[in-house]
Parts: C-alpha cells; structure tokens; sequence
C-alpha cells in the first residue's frame, strides 16, 4: 500500500492506495499547532475507519506548502510506517517533471504532483486548475514541460477577505446562486464569489492560450472544483483525486 499526503494552507488530504487504485481518501483541517504524535493518531483512526492497516503501507509521498508542519508529518509518518516519505518537489519527481522554468526549486509541491499527474492522465498540452487556499492554474505546454501558471486569492481567501473588511455582510455559504443578478444580500455576494471565479478562470485561461497560440484541456481539482467548474466555459474536467494521483506516480518512480 502507499500513502500520498498533500498538506494545504487550509485542508490535508490523504489518500491510500491499493496499487493503482485509490481505497480510501480523506480531508481534514490543516492545524500548524498539531505534534507528531497527534498526526499518527489521526492516521491510525483515519486506517481503521476504513479497515485498512498502517502496516501494510510500503512507501509514501508528502506535497506541503506549510512548512512549519512538514517535519511533524515526515516524523509521524516514519513512526507509523517504518519509513521515511519522499518529500515531492521538482527535484524528486525529475523524470516525470520537466521544467522551462527559471527556478523550479520555487515550484509548490502541490503544483508539481498537479502537473505530473495531468501530464500522466490527459496528455499534453494541459492545463490544471486547483481550487484551494489559493486558486492555483498550472500549464504544461505541448512539449510536455511545465512553464508556470497563475496564482490567485482562493475562493474561501476571497470571502473571508470581503467579510472581514465589511461589517454588514453576512458570512454565507458558498455555493451558485439561481441566477447572476442577486435578489438578496446573501445571493449578490454568492454570485459575485463563486460565479466571479468561474468567471475569473475563464479569463485567465483565454489568456493563457492566447500566450501559448493553441488551447488545451483544463483539468479543475481542489474542493470546490466540483461547485465552481459547471459555471466555467474552459474546464472540460474535474479529478479531485489529481494532486495525490501525482504524488503516487512520484512515490512508484522513487521506488
């Protein structure tokens, strides 16, 4: 079995997997406080909801963009496992990974297991859309190589943003209104966030295939791609398994 752990700003998701066949995934809260041995408690719950064994897991792969927790995880997952993870970055994946990029050592972990793994799934030229604390989009051109991307405020960044700033709004539920024009407070600033992002992401995408001279598929991932991508008119699918699908294919070549 391997396990594939991508630390975000706001969630961690985990998945383990069976082969090439994902058996269980989850998604918890990402807490900069938690110790070593917190995380393995949380993992061995996390194993026997599912009735799977930390013991069988053979090797793993971690992408985090919170460094003050990537050496609790590496600790708590050798403790559990008996071995150390592979820490993805540009260059633990080369081989998979290549890069028409100034300095890839800058290259999140998260978009680098992104990039691989949407190379690996759809081919190339691909686009990847991952909708997280940030609304990252990463695009590998023709030849296969990543050439950088966009970062944006996420959706959830964006509303607590505008909430904080604004002392009469209401903190609201993030999800498609019926129509664009809002006939409630709660409904105008649903579809100025989440419309405004689809929206936003088309944008971004047009452009980036102007830049390019020829248009890709664009994959969306992240937790709410499922919500914002039917509103978009550039993305063609949703993988919210794509970033640990990555991470595995970078663990297996390590291996």
């Amino acid at each position: 079995m391997l396990l594939a752990i991508d630390i975000g700003n706001t969630h961690t998701v985990i998945g383990a997997y069976d082969g090439e066949r994902l058996a269980a995934m989850w998604r918890v809260a990402t807490d900069r406080s938690v110790t070593a041995d917190q995380l393995r408690a949380t993992l061995s719950s996390l194993f026997a909801l599912d009735d799977l064994a930390l013991t069988e897991v053979r090797a793993s792969a971690v992408a985090s963009v919170v460094p003050q927790l990537s050496r609790a995880w590496i600790q708590a997952i050798a403790d559990a496992t008996g071995t150390a993870p592979l820490v993805c970055s540009a260059e633990t994946a080369a081989g998979l990974f290549e890069a028409d990029y100034p300095r890839p050592h800058e290259i999140g972990a998260d978009r680098v297991a992104d990039a691989v793994a949407a190379r690996s799934l759809y081919g190339a030229p691909v686009v990847v859309v991952d909708f997280g604390t940030a609304t990252n989009i990463e695009v590998i051109d023709g030849e296969g190589r990543f050439r950088g991307g966009v970062i944006a405020p996420g959706v959830q960044t964006s509303a607590n943003a505008l909430f904080a700033c604004g002392a009469q709004l209401p903190d609201i539920a993030l999800v498609v209104p019926p129509a664009p024009i809002g006939t409630s407070t709660v409904e105008a600033i649903q579809a100025g966030i989440m419309l405004g992002e689809a929206d936003r992401v088309d944008g971004l995408v047009r452009r980036i295939f102007a830049q390019m001279g020829y248009e890709a598929p664009v994959i969306a991932t992240g937790g709410l791609a499922p919500v914002v991508a039917p509103h978009s008119a550039t993305i063609s699918a949703v993988n919210p398994e794509l970033t640990l699908h990555g991470l595995r294919l970078i663990a297996e070549r390590a291996q």
